[in-house]
Parts: C-alpha cells; sequence; structure tokens
C-alpha cells in the first residue's frame, strides 16, 4: 500500500529544479507518493517550527529550532561559494550609518537574518518582509538598506540599488568553509529507511532534471515569480551545487559551524 508523505519546498528556480521529478512522478517513489506544497522559505521555517511537512526544505540556520524533529538530509540543499545573501541601499549610502539603519530582511529565521546577527555592524530596527518585498521596500524608502536572497541576488540593480555588504563573502573570509543557505529536512519519527528513501530519490530527481532540462523547465518556470529566463538559469547555475548532490564534509562541517555560531 502507497503511503503518502508531505512535502514542502519554495518556488525558487533551484528546488523546483531539484524536485520537479519527484513532484511530477517522473521517477519511481514507491512506496511513498508526495503531496507538494511550495511556500516562502520562512514560511517552510515556521512549519517546521510544528512538524507541518514530512519533508521539507528550511533555512539551515532553523535546523537549531527543529533539530528535535527533524534530520538534516545530506542531498538537495543550498550551499555553496559567491552565492550569500547581499545587503543593498539606495545609491549614496553612508556604510558608516549602516550599525542605526532600518534593515528590511525575510525572516528571524533565515540564514540570512542569522547572518547579519553574526556580523555583528548591524545594531538597528530589523522589518521583517516577504523576501520579493525587500528590494522594493528598499527602493521607496520604506528600509534604508535590505538583506536579499534568492534572485535578489542578481536583480537589485533593476531597483536602482547598489550591493554595500556581501555577507556571504564575509562567512567565507571568516570560515573558509561554504555558506550554508537551505538545507532538506525529514522528520525523525519516520525512521532511518524513510530518511535514505528520500535521500535517494532527491539525487534521482536531480539526475533526472540534468538530464531532462527542457522537460523540468515550464514547471520552474511558472513557479519562478516574474524572472526572466537569464535570471532563472543564473539562480539554478548558483544555488544548485556539488553540495546539492551531497553535502559532504565540508557541508556537513559547514552548517555545524553556522549552528553552533547561531546558539553561542
Amino acid at each position: 500500500m502507497t503511503q503518502e508523505l508531505s512535502l514542502g519546498i519554495s518556488p525558487c528556480p533551484n528546488d523546483t529544479y531539484i524536485f520537479y521529478a519527484m513532484v511530477h512522478e517522473r521517477i519511481d517513489l514507491a512506496p511513498f507518493s508526495l503531496q507538494t506544497t511550495l511556500a516562502d522559505v520562512q514560511e517552510l521555517n515556521q512549519a517546521a517550527c510544528t512538524g507541518g511537512f514530512d519533508l521539507v526544505k528550511i533555512s539551515a540556520a532553523a535546523l537549531a529550532q527543529v533539530q528535535d524533529q527533524y534530520t538534516l538530509l545530506r542531498a538537495g540543499g543550498a550551499l555553496g561559494r559567491g552565492c550569500g545573501p547581499l545587503l543593498v541601499a539606495r545609491p549614496g549610502f553612508d556604510l558608516a550609518k549602516l550599525p542605526e539603519a532600518v534593515v528590511a530582511l525575510p525572516g528571524d529565521m533565515t540564514t540570512a537574518s542569522l547572518l547579519l546577527r553574526l556580523h555583528g555592524l548591524h545594531q538597528g530596527h530589523r522589518k521583517e518582509l516577504r523576501y520579493d518585498r525587500i528590494m522594493t521596500a528598499v527602493a521607496s524608502g520604506e528600509a534604508e538598506v535590505g538583506l536579499v536572497i534568492h534572485e535578489g541576488r542578481f536583480t537589485y540593480p533593476a531597483y536602482g540599488l547598489e550591493k554595500i555588504l556581501d555577507l556571504g563573502q564575509w562567512w567565507e573570509t571568516e570560515t573558509g568553509l561554504p555558506i550554508p543557505l537551505g538545507v532538506i529536512a525529514v522528520k525523525s519519527d519516520l525512521g532511518p529507511e524513510v530518511a535514505a528513501w528520500a535521500e535517494d530519490r532527491i539525487r534521482a530527481s536531480l539526475a533526472y532534471a540534468r538530464a531532462h532540462h527542457d522537460l523540468a523547465w515550464p514547471f520552474i518556470q511558472s513557479n519562478a515569480q516574474e524572472m526572466d529566463a537569464q535570471t532563472i538559469s543564473e539562480h539554478i547555475q548558483t544555488f544548485v551545487t556539488e553540495y546539492s548532490w551531497d553535502l559532504g564534509e565540508e557541508g556537513l562541517k559547514a552548517v555545524h559551524r553556522l549552528l553552533r555560531a547561531g546558539t553561542a
């Protein structure tokens, strides 16, 4: 008998690319089937706090708050170099004003927000917004600085904004490690066999997307929220990395380093 598992991922191109074949059953999922929900990463983080999904994409920083319920998987995550969150502002912003500036950020459980806290320079007001509203908020003056993630890394110039600090670069310089942005977690009470199944199927789904990019593209594009084709491709190339196949020892070290820093 087929058992249904709930899956929560974001609509971002890296997630829809990796999970396309699983969501659309292009690969064998037996003995399971999936009920998939696409939601903003902060919404997924919050849902994981109450055990809302069997299998879920969460911010790496959020793992500390849900590790009593979830087990980290080695496949499907977003880790890498040159892919971290950016602080952006309108032209002419004085970096000396950053400590007391109003910063719009994508939720307190995100890795980006944790990195801003760990960096330590900003001590001012933090305004939580959905990630795709942040650049508009900065451009309109609703916030002085924005902490951008996902496609914001590529599109902020279109809003008339400038980069003032690369928090991913800061992390890499400080630690020598890749930046752990998002990870896949599975409910621990489902047991190690389900965890192993999930890792295997995620890798099979990623391999399918690599081999059948044209089939995956409509699903990716339909959920990409106003991104053009070039931005979508850049997004996938940036956030789907060798660590998406397997965190490896370096990826695990990066995640654990982030979690220790966040709870220090």
